[in-house]
């Protein structure tokens, strides 16, 4: 009995020092991942690139999918107790709050080479790198091309072109554009490429930049050339409309692209967000997410930071985007998406001088977007002016 003891504790100890992953003393035969893709195309697709980039490496990749609302609560309580996954997929605005904890590896072994800056931007936290993204998204401007040339139009390049053709093309049940300005931070993503383009700042949420943004906004709404819905939609339901002919134009993104592209009596064009004057900067969000490695052992650490290569490599990175509706970070790549691809050539166009949103506050963002997007539906719904409701989010 005392010898068979033994055995059985030998074994539990050699259990232990694979770190709950099996296999080899030290584990480095399976590597763990999260992340919080629960529809296809992206649940479907990333457990394959996984398989794959790990056979490369010589490991099993276990794939683990979490709710959203319950991943960021997980992954923090893991952190605090050092047991974070060796890989995780977390969205962009939440990783300097995840960096904070001290339970990421710094990537710098990983070379940044070819991709855009701005995205190697993104995923730096007091200035080392500690997430990149493999593919982003943005948000372009949509608009029906039977409508636009039924009217005369040109797709609208500024802001008082966009004013016009909103107008416009009201008619009846059919608003000229629709937007989501939503209680929630996608009220504040469709937001920032009009907040940012003014060249207001986030530290500073009643600027003057950041007023004649919010007034854009306001009076499409009062004109009605927007509807006074926007306030409660989010970017599917802005989507449902564009498809179902009740707006003419719509701030929306590339993962659209799919279920929009099943509609063969919908012809539609997608150019960059219009901007306040032909010589502003064009600034949109990044969205998307970054790849990040846990903190677990030397072995461990470095096998994921090879899996963590395949992964972003140039054939992956499209192999992901074209999958998932974003934009390779691979600048290479994204050249090449856009060339095979016209209606993904808007969202390429505006990557290289996109932002990521934490980029001004860090892990302040959360709280500002909280304030903004409360500021927009106080603006838009609750009869305050751009610069009351502004000033009480500035305060706030």
């Amino acid at each position: 009995m005392r010898k068979l003891a033994a055995a059985v504790l030998t074994a539990l100890a050699l259990t232990a020092c694979g770190n709950g992953a099996g296999g080899t003393k030290d584990g480095t035969d399976t590597l763990t991942e999260i992340d919080y893709y629960e529809a296809a195309p992206q649940n479907t697709q990333l457990p394959k690139l996984l398989d794959e980039c790990g056979a490369q490496v010589g490991v099993k990749v276990q794939h683990q999918q979490v709710p959203r609302a319950q991943f960021m609560p997980k992954l923090l309580q893991q952190a605090s107790s050092r047991s974070l996954p060796n890989l995780a997929l977390v969205d962009n605005p939440d990783l300097p709050q995840l960096a904070a904890t001290g339970g990421l590896v710094a990537l710098k072994e990983l070379s940044t080479d070819g991709l855009y800056p701005s995205i190697v931007a993104a995923g730096k936290y007091k200035g080392d790198t500690y997430g990149i993204a493999p593919g982003v998204n943005g948000l372009a401007l949509y608009y029906n091309q039977d409508l636009f040339t039924a009217a005369g139009i040109q797709p609208p390049k500024t802001w008082d072109e966009l004013t016009a053709a909103a107008k416009a093309l009201t008619k009846g049940t059919r608003y000229g554009i629709a937007f989501s300005a939503v209680g929630t931070e996608e009220g504040s993503f469709q937001f920032e490429p009009f907040f940012w383009t003014a060249g207001a700042s986030l530290g500073k949420l009643d600027s003057p930049e950041a007023i004649k943004a919010l007034a854009l906004w306001k009076d499409l709404v009062e004109a009605k050339a927007a509807s006074k819905s926007v306030v409660t939609w989010t970017q599917a339901d802005v989507n449902d409309q564009f498809m179902a002919g009740n707006a003419a134009m719509m701030v929306n993104g590339p993962w659209q692209l799919p279920t929009l592209n099943k509609k063969s009596d919908l012809k539609f064009g997608i150019v960059p967000i219009p901007i306040p004057s032909p010589t502003a900067k064009p600034v949109t969000p990044l969205g998307g997410e970054m790849w990040t490695v846990g903190h677990s052992n030397p072995q461990r650490e470095a096998k994921a930071l090879s899996v963590l290569k395949c992964l972003l490599s140039q054939d992956k990175s499209l192999e992901w985007s074209k999958a998932a509706g974003y934009i390779p970070s691979n600048q290479a790549a994204a050249a090449q998406l856009a060339q095979s691809d016209p209606q993904l050539s808007a969202f390429v166009e505006e990557v290289a001088t996109a932002q990521a949103r934490t980029a001004e506050l860090g892990t302040g963002y959360p709280k500002a977007s909280e304030a903004l997007f409360n500021a927009i539906q106080a603006c838009l719904a609750g009869g305050k002016s751009p610069e009351e409701a502004l000033r009480a989010a500035a305060q706030k």
